[in-house]
């Protein structure tokens, strides 16, 4: 029997917030009390069950970090916009928790949802430990395999071939060895048991504050406002072209538009962002501006005055050759 996303669970170290039907959950609030609330500034997850969906917010010491979604066509990244956006504003089904999870539980949540997994080679029974665990043994196998057992999601991090950690979803009753062994046991199992590997997980990535996002939107689309401005009526077709060109070394400009509406959503990282947006100012203004008349360092500086302080924070100022005062 097939186990559906919003059916899946995972391992947690505190539950903060019980299984709840979203009904009788403000998401936002939940999200931001974490902020504010020094007992609720915890590293852990929120889970949003939907019908056949499952989303997932991410949290650092009560700041939402990232988000994922689990569905009929796969797992992805969403910006924590977007996926606060699925969540209907008067839900009549669904389910959320507040779970508090290891930090290196979070990353091994997010890789499963974020990248494809390593393969098997196809003569081993995943599924039947004594072929299992000889094998990543004999490869001095470094990562972490995700076993899933019913609905109960399970992790097992391995160093040099031998379980180094575990992050199981059953009570810690027991050895290791036993609480593991009753995964792959058939008794009291009414779907299949599925067993993924990847390899060692990244820290949990920091998606780009909304804001940041935003300001660096409005930057690009009032530089070349203010270069048409000037007379120098072939910026939008130069500052598309740079940004095409420049996709492939900073993908996060793909949802980025000098004309009309961003189609896609930033989930990278503020340093990635920053690098990239540096990365079209400097292009951009060296090709498009009047050097003598009007040189890329007074637009840079007009533009960027009101939110100086929030560009000198992300780095940007020391990603380009001019200062914003």
């Amino acid at each position: 029997m097939a186990v559906t996303p919003a059916a899946l669970r995972f391992p947690f170290s505190r539950v903060l917030l019980p299984r709840t039907r979203l009904a009788y959950v403000h998401l936002r609030s939940l999200l931001n009390d974490a902020k504010r609330d020094r007992t609720a500034k915890v590293s852990g997850y929120v889970a949003v069950s939907l019908l056949d969906e499952l989303l997932v917010f991410y949290l650092l010491e009560g700041e939402a970090a990232n988000a994922t979604l689990r569905d009929s066509q796969g797992s992805r990244v969403l910006s924590i916009a977007a996926a606060l956006e699925k969540i209907p504003p008067q839900p009549e089904y669904g389910e959320v928790c507040f779970h508090q999870a290891d930090e290196e539980q979070l990353a091994c949540m997010f890789t499963t949802h974020a990248t494809a997994a390593e393969s098997w080679p196809s003569d081993l029974t995943t599924t039947d430990p004594a072929a299992l665990f000889p094998y990543l043994a004999s490869t001095t196998f470094d990562g972490f395999v995700e076993i899933i057992a019913n609905e109960n999601v399970n992790y097992l991090v391995f160093r040099n071939g031998a379980v180094a950690r575990t992050f199981l979803i059953s009570a810690p009753h027991g050895t290791i060895v036993d609480r593991v062994s009753k995964l792959f046991a058939r008794e009291g199992r009414i779907g299949d048991l599925r067993v993924t590997r990847w390899g060692i997980p990244d820290a949990l990535p920091v998606q780009a504050p909304t804001g940041l996002v935003q300001a660096y939107r409005e930057l690009v689309t009032s530089i070349v406002a203010r270069l048409v401005e000037l007379g120098r009526d072939q910026a939008p077709a130069i500052a598309e072209q740079t940004r095409v060109s420049l996709i492939a070394a900073h993908p996060v400009l793909d949802g980025f538009t000098v004309i009309g509406r961003p189609t896609k959503d930033s989930t990278a990282d503020a340093s990635a962002l920053t690098a990239a947006v540096a990365a079209w100012l400097r292009e951009v203004l060296w090709s498009a501006c009047d050097h003598d008349a009007n040189p890329p360092e007074a637009i840079f500086r007009e533009l960027t005055w009101e939110r100086r302080h929030m560009f000198q924070s992300a780095g940007l100022f020391d990603q380009v050759p001019w200062k914003a005062g």
